[in-house]
């Protein structure tokens, strides 16, 4: 045996396994099982969508939309989440949903990963808009308590909208063990901080809803959505579950950073789903009880807050609506970690315009700066329309809706055309699952009809839901770019090089360390 050989390291399971899939192991692996869990956890954060979505389900159906609803669309999200989870552990890699496409798509895989990166790509900016601008909108009402900020100027929002995300494109800079750290403390806040908000909701208020009222009662507000059609307000309603069970593809997208990452990555899908669904309906459940004036509240810019006031007093409202910002602050921060992670794989695999500028990694923290920025810069865009469009947010929890989850069921149904030709992983659904795959792509296929439709009438471009207009702008643009160049060279993900290019690859970063 020669010297090189005696003295060469040795490489982990889980870095031959990405050898294996063609990568070189650029990105530093620190991450343990449970921080993996913990950044899909954060980045689904019960105390964001849930509470930034609740005055949308007062009025789209009210309690009893938000109670059954939640429990419905949980299980139907599980079925997702665990057919994800088992193509996961066949390929952990950062690149997740389009390069699961490639690998399973028994023709054309180019163009499986192609469209499946981009409308991954798209709800993936659009979610991080979303929390940051959920987390603008609870900052909006805490600086309007605290010093009577107002709440009802759009710009107001906008800006701290912006400065929220270079927050948090900020924090991503300094590399993953910091990321880590703020995403384990991010768990026990979220949970934490339900339990004392259910908690002291429970215990101090005089007066508490009943449970016919909070488990039965239901509320079409005509006045906001001009529907009349019982059945169509409660459909609309379920985006409030639906929307913050999303993220938890970040999971996948951190596998190149975990530890054992085959297991631990279709671990992290599945648990911070059930996790979320449990902590999410005790803290509907307890918010719910604590409505103390429902009308007034439903209409308030943020109701959350003001039920925390009128149920508690001005101090107790303030001190719960930090423990919301909070743990949103922590989501928004963990979705820039997930959403610039596909970015620099897809950019890997130069499926972007500019791909060489977001693939580029710092070689001090090893993280992939400029598709940090990127996504911090897209979630921007996303949210300006604000400006002059009163329902914008709601577009853009139906665009990173629909966006993740055509992405989240794309690899599930391929992996159901090849039948007994798929290879599981070591994490696997045995009989169960093409059931639970057929499930999935049925529900996926209906959310996506449903969350495109319109959520007032009459429509008109004050409130106009503009979420078809930006999925057909990616499928347009996407389409365009596939059928003029990219169906030429786009055959799916890169491979970087044999595993002596790649050990190059890795020895020349850690030179530069």
């Amino acid at each position: 045996m020669s010297a090189d050989e005696t003295t060469a390291p040795a490489i982990t399971d889980d870095q031959q396994r990405l050898h294996e899939l063609g990568y070189a192991q650029e990105l530093r692996r620190h991450m343990s099982g449970f921080t993996n869990f913990a950044v899909s956890f954060t980045i689904i954060s019960i105390l964001s969508g849930c509470m930034t979505l609740y005055g949308y389900g007062m009025i789209t159906g009210g309690p009893v939309l938000i109670t059954w609803g939640w429990l419905f669309v949980g299980v139907m999200t599980l079925f997702v989440g665990l057919a994800m989870a088992e193509v996961c552990s066949s390929f952990p890699t950062a690149g997740g949903l389009y390069y699961w496409a490639a690998k399973l798509a028994p023709e054309n895989p180019g163009a499986w990963s192609w469209f499946t990166g981009w409308f991954n790509f798209l709800g993936q900016v659009a979610i991080t808009a979303g929390i940051d601008f959920g987390a603008a909108f609870f900052l909006n009402a805490l600086l309007a308590e605290l010093w009577g900020f107002s709440t009802t100027t759009h710009w107001h929002t906008i800006v701290l909208f912006a400065a929220i995300l270079v927050l948090h494109g900020v924090l991503n800079q300094f590399g993953v063990r910091l990321i880590a750290i703020l995403n384990n403390v991010s768990v026990w806040w979220h949970i934490l901080g339900v339990l004392v908000i259910v908690a002291v909701l429970a215990i101090v208020p005089a007066h508490h809803q009943s449970a016919s009222f909070v488990f039965g009662h239901f509320v079409n507000g005509q006045g906001w959505t001009g529907w009349g059609s019982k059945i169509y307000v409660l459909l609309l309603g379920l985006l409030l579950a639906q929307y913050t069970f999303t993220g938890y593809d970040a999971s996948a997208h951190m596998t190149e950073e975990t530890r054992s990452a085959a297991r631990s990555g279709p671990r992290g899908i599945v648990t911070s789903i059930l996790v979320s669904l449990v902590a999410g309906y005790v803290l509907l459940v307890g918010v719910t009880f604590a409505i103390q004036n429902y009308k007034p509240e439903s209409g308030a810019v943020v109701p959350p807050a003001t039920i925390f006031v009128d149920a508690l007093g001005a101090t107790g409202g303030k001190l719960l609506l930090v423990v919301v910002v909070i743990a949103q602050l922590f989501c928004g921060m963990s979705s820039v970690t997930a959403n610039s992670r596909m970015i620099y794989a897809f950019s890997r695999d130069g499926a972007l315009p500019g791909s060489r500028i977001w693939h580029h990694i710092n070689p001090k923290t090893r993280t992939p700066t400029n598709a940090i920025w990127l996504a911090a810069g897209g979630a921007l865009i996303l949210g300006l329309p604000y400006l002059w469009n009163s329902a914008a947010y709601y577009a853009v929890t139906s665009i990173a809706t629909i966006g993740l989850y055509v992405a989240y069921v794309a690899p599930t149904l391929l992996r159901l055309r090849l039948g007994r030709n798929f290879k599981p992983g070591p994490w696997q659904l045995g009989r169960w699952s093409r059931p639970i795959g057929f499930i999935a792509v049925g529900w996926v296929c209906i959310i996506s009809i449903l969350f495109m439709l319109p959520t007032t009438s009459p429509v008109n471009w004050d409130d106009f839901n503009y979420t078809c207009i930006a999925v057909v702008a990616v499928i347009g643009f996407a389409g365009i770019w596939w059928l003029v160049s990219a169906r030429n060279w786009f055959t799916g993900p890169r491979v970087q090089g044999s595993p002596e290019e790649l050990a190059a690859i890795e020895n020349e970063l850690e030179s530069l360390a």
